[in-house]
């Protein structure tokens, strides 16, 4: 059992390590959709992702849920909201890397986690540990060094992190799967996509139909990189710790500011390192904070009860709060990444380290960029 163990903690290392790593190398695949712009781009990817996962769920024969969200307006409500927020934050993503935003898109997955702290402290009346609201005070400060740095509010970071955290909040309320999620929201978007690709094609302005095989194929791929990492992201979630998904969050925009220094060549003046630097600071905090909490949860209430704790939220951490210091979701990236990758709704575990039921697992993440 012990080997099995250790065998099935292997594959979901592997399998996040997988689905942030794409998350975080997206931006380089956006820019091979030119000559689309963004909006076409994210037309095409609501399209096909959507004729990716029903694929998917046909071979599964996943489709049960399907005739439940129907008889409940309330759901499917909440699913049309969180198909609208996605639509915002997948298109700001894709306009941003393809027009030399890279490094201000990654900061809004950076600052992810302390804009849906906030959320839970305006929206849901959450109570913050001193070290939470020290984190958020760090994240404001460095929201205003880098409006000095920038000339102006960071608006596609802020645009990201709003949205996702909007995003995981009406997730958290829908309570799908992460396959059938998508699949739910993406059959709203599609009749609105479908029409605007018609459209183009009717005034001669769709790429699809002009620029080759290739960019025909790789257009059809978006629904691929949109699906594939949140598959990974959930075969992950159920296999290894909370606590580890939470660390295996940050390669994802880790990756993209990467890129967007060192590949795309994107300026950092004095100012932006600054306020970089306080957005790392603060999650340094957050992260330092629901590990301390974490050890001591499981410490007080031993190894038999930790998990029961951690569902039940008795040990007093606020469920978005540490699952925002700890999980990603936005992911996914995701899975939107992150950018546009799939992606992450926080999920109603607190911090302590456990292993999510499936469904709580699905739902998470995807920073979709």
């Amino acid at each position: 059992m012990a080997g099995t163990s250790r065998s099935e903690g292997r594959t979901g290392l592997l399998n996040g390590l997988a689905a942030y790593g794409m998350w975080g190398l997206v931006p380089l695949f956006w820019p091979l959709l030119k000559p689309a712009g963004a909006t076409e781009i994210l037309a095409h990817r609501m399209v096909w992702s959507l004729a990716f996962v029903a694929a998917a769920l046909l071979v599964v024969r996943r489709w049960a849920w399907a005739g439940e969200l129907l008889r409940q307006p309330r759901r499917l409500g909440l699913v049309v909201i969180a198909a609208a927020v996605i639509t915002v934050n997948w298109g700001v993503y894709i306009w941003a890397v393809n027009s030399g935003h890279v490094v201000e898109a990654s900061l809004g997955y950076f600052i992810n986690p302390l804009v849906t702290i906030a959320m839970g402290v305006l929206i849901l009346k959450e109570r913050l540990r001193p070290v939470q609201w020290a984190a958020v005070g760090v994240g404001f400060t460095a929201v205003l060094v880098l409006t000095i740095g920038y000339g102006r509010p960071p608006w596609i970071s802020l645009t990201l992190a709003f949205s996702f955290a909007i995003y995981g909040l009406v997730k958290k309320k829908v309570n799908l799967g992460g396959v059938e999620s998508l699949a739910a929201e993406t059959a709203v978007q599609f009749l609105p996509a479908l029409a605007y690709l018609l459209w183009l094609s009717a005034h001669g302005d769709l790429t699809f139909a002009t620029e080759g095989t290739g960019h025909a194929a790789l257009l059809a791929s978006t629904g691929i990189v949109t699906a594939l990492p949140l598959v990974c992201f959930g075969a992950a979630a159920i296999r290894v710790p909370l606590s580890t998904l939470g660390l295996l969050q940050y390669l994802a925009p880790v990756f993209q500011f990467l890129l967007g220094v060192l590949y795309f060549g994107e300026d950092m003046p004095p100012a932006r390192w600054a306020g970089f630097a306080l957005v790392w600071l603060a999650l340094v905090l957050l992260t330092w904070d629901a590990l301390r909490t974490s050890r001591r949860t499981a410490r007080a209430l031993g190894p038999g009860s930790a998990r029961t704790a951690g569902l039940s939220g008795t040990a007093g951490v606020s469920a978005t709060t540490a699952a925002s210091a700890t999980t990603a979701a936005s992911a996914a990236i995701a899975v939107s990444a992150t950018t546009g990758a799939s992606t992450v709704s926080t999920p109603s575990t607190p911090s302590a380290p456990s292993t999510p039921s499936a469904p709580e697992a699905g739902a998470a993440p995807l920073a979709k960029p």
